[in-house]
């Protein structure tokens, strides 16, 4: 009985900064979006895109694929040259955008030439989002928890794709393939928000002392940043 006196059964949430929760949010926001076209996305192809086969929606694949391969290793490059969080912050806005504008694009495409170019956009604009999103999203993890906050991302973005992958289908069927990628641009774009306004990422609050302008990091940003 002292061995189970001794266990302390009760269950106390982790703390999680609010950077790392927008972050959740905006990977949910973003993915949730996607997750409404990707399931459905080859039979739009077939059926919506003149002279389309099963082969165009290879090719299409792969497209994304390469491209976004090839493009994420020089930005994360280049995104490690500079220890700044600025420029992390501006690519990763710059990817959802870019992404909620692909969205809308297949809204709008009706030949393969057309498709095969919002592909390349499409694979340029996850090319930029995920280093960036992953770099940030490193430096704010709180000790103690990395391992927590980096499953909570998974997790919840792996129960919207379930979510959304049927309501995309149902969404098709009730009012046609439009209106999944207009949902899915303006989730993107609420993503971007999301990020856009987490609290004092890139700009701190300023404050002045005897005329010299300092700036002050909020409490939510962890101690162990950079260790």
């Amino acid at each position: 009985m002292r061995f189970f006196d001794s266990i302390d059964f009760r269950f106390r949430p982790p703390k999680i900064n609010v950077i790392i929760r927008n972050f959740i949010l905006a990977d949910l926001a973003l993915l949730a979006g996607w997750g409404l076209i990707e399931p459905v996305f080859a039979i739009f192809i077939v059926q919506r895109i003149e002279g389309a086969t099963v082969v165009t929606v290879g090719i299409a694949a792969a497209i994304y694929w390469l491209v976004k391969s090839a493009v994420q290793v020089p930005v994360a490059v280049a995104l490690d040259k500079n220890p700044s969080e600025r420029d992390d912050y501006f690519v990763l806005i710059s990817g959802l955008v870019l992404a909620g504008l692909t969205a809308f694009s297949f809204a709008l495409i009706d030949q393969i030439w057309q498709l095969y170019l919002v592909k390349v956009i499409h694979a340029a604009a996850f090319a930029l989002y995920i280093p960036s999103w992953y770099s940030l999203f490193a430096n704010h993890l709180d000790k103690g928890h990395r391992s927590l906050e980096f499953s909570l991302d998974s997790t919840a973005i792996g129960i919207a794709a379930g979510v959304t992958g049927l309501l995309g289908s149902l969404l098709v069927k009730w009012f046609g393939f439009v209106v999944i990628f207009v949902i899915a641009a303006i989730m993107c774009f609420i993503a971007a928000a999301m990020i856009f306004y987490s609290p004092e990422l890139v700009f701190p609050h300023r404050r002045y002392h005897r005329g010299q302008e300092m700036a002050i990091l909020g409490d939510h940003t962890p101690k162990n940043i950079n260790k």
